[in-house]
């Protein structure tokens, strides 16, 4: 039987058969986003000569309330692909259109008049056309 602090905390004293993973071992950058692609898609050629893509994805979630009433929220995402998917994006990519995108999550800077920027933003490994 496994005790309490083993089971919640991990680590070098936990069981082998725990269920919970090692804290210090369980790390990721993964994301995935199934929703609509909210603004026309940006091309442009970094000062690197990679071409690049940026659009938004619209996602809903919804939730009941206290009341048991649908409460619905939308979430825009800032998206950014390279190489090939910039040439899906040319020929498919649109507003409204439906798409699935596996990536990770990225922080940036860039400097505007200046003053440095920050962004975080979806960096898409795979997408898939779904309408």
């Amino acid at each position: 039987m496994l005790r309490i602090n083993q089971t919640l905390t991990g680590g070098v004293g936990s069981r082998a058969n725990s269920i919970f993973f090692d804290k210090l071992e369980m790390s990721t950058n993964h994301v995935h986003l199934i929703g609509k692609i909210a603004s026309p898609p940006r091309f442009y050629t970094h000062s690197s000569g990679r071409e690049i893509c940026q659009f938004s994805v619209s996602t809903k979630e919804s939730h009941l309330d206290e009341n048991g009433e649908t409460k619905t929220k939308q979430y825009k995402h800032r998206i950014c692909v390279w190489g090939r998917w910039v040439r899906v994006m040319e020929e498919f990519g649109h507003e409204g259109i439906q798409i699935a995108l596996e990536g990770k999550l990225v922080n940036r800077y860039y400097y505007r008049d200046g003053v440095k920027q920050y962004i975080s933003e979806v960096e898409a490994n795979d997408l898939v056309i779904m309408s």
